[in-house]
């Protein structure tokens, strides 16, 4: 698979001129989708049509991030802003039953969307543990402030989305609950120990097995105190691979976030280095896409060989 190890995004709700070049020649593994890129139904699966003819594959990767609550992609086909995790989470602790029942129907509207349009990754779900001094990025972004409880509802939206054959993104691996600072604005460093980090952060993503996680710009400084997740060796060959057993692809968060400090190009490669095995870049800016694709490497065997086994389980 000649693919180059990038997730892109795009400026409007059709492929400009220029993008269609970008995919045609460049070949991202990739491409995701914003509020930015959706009009109505009908045009997001003529997007998403367009996309996967250039490439001449029905099963290439077209990701979006529908979280629900504030973080709903969705939003000008469906009004899903009422259903945060946060909102999931509350309802798992007064009734189960019937969290189980309405949380089924909202991943079932989700996914029959999802699979009308042709979207095969969702990123979610968010398995941060809830903190009373987290930032409000976080907030009810989270299941919850119990890692079990995050855990449980965790394992159950993977279930859920993979019985309709959407992949799944696990994030903010290994844990943004912690952060009191928005890394897409600002760098946070984190001071907790390790053995709370294992009980509690950590815990969602190792009991989560999903084909796909994001990884959080924040130093852990436990483990590593000078450079963020996405860009220590530490972190994610002794944490992330080891300690938390991800088994799948690591992608980056947002690799034009101001929390990383390094320019474009070398926070790209040096998240590559450090283990991300994509990296991902959001805002669909076409001259930083092309910058990019200068240094970016083709997808590496590791890689190549989890994208087969996605496209076996997509069927």
């Amino acid at each position: 698979m000649n693919r180059k190890a990038l997730i892109v995004g795009l400026r409007g709700t059709k492929l400009s001129f220029k993008e269609s070049l970008f995919l045609k020649h460049q070949k991202p593994w990739g491409v995701i989708l914003f509020s930015r890129n959706i009009k109505d139904l009908n045009q997001l699966k003529k997007l998403i049509d367009n996309i996967k003819h250039i490439f001449n594959d029905r099963k290439y990767p077209i990701l979006i991030d529908q979280e629900g609550g504030r973080v709903s992609r969705l939003d000008k086909i469906i009004d899903l802003s009422l259903f945060s995790q946060g909102f999931f989470g509350s309802l798992y602790k007064k009734d189960k039953n019937y969290f189980k029942t309405s949380f089924r129907i909202y991943v079932d509207l989700v996914c029959d969307i999802m699979n009308q349009v042709g979207i095969n990754i969702n990123t979610v779900p968010v398995l941060d543990v809830l903190r009373k001094k987290s930032h409000k990025i976080v907030g009810d972004r989270s299941f919850s402030s119990n890692p079990d409880i995050v855990s449980k509802i965790g394992k159950i939206s993977v279930k859920l989305f993979n019985e309709r054959k959407i992949g799944t993104v696990t994030k903010h691996i290994p844990g943004h609950g912690l952060a009191k600072l928005d890394s897409h604005n600002k760098l946070q460093s984190i001071n907790t120990k390790r053995k709370k980090l294992k009980s509690c952060d950590f815990k969602p993503f190792k009991e989560c097995k999903s084909f796909f996680s994001m990884t959080a710009h924040i130093i852990y400084k436990a483990y590593d105190p000078h450079f963020t997740a996405t860009h220590s060796k530490k972190v994610i060959t002794n944490v992330i691979r080891k300690k938390i057993g991800f088994k799948g692809i690591l992608i980056s968060d947002d690799i034009s976030m101001k929390s990383l400090e390094y320019g474009l190009k070398k926070n790209a490669l040096m998240a590559l280095d450090a283990g991300c095995n994509l990296v991902l870049h959001c805002n669909g800016n076409i001259n930083e896409m092309l910058e990019l694709s200068k240094v970016i490497p083709r997808i590496d065997i590791f890689t190549q060989e989890k994208t087969s086994q996605f496209y076996k389980f997509l069927g």
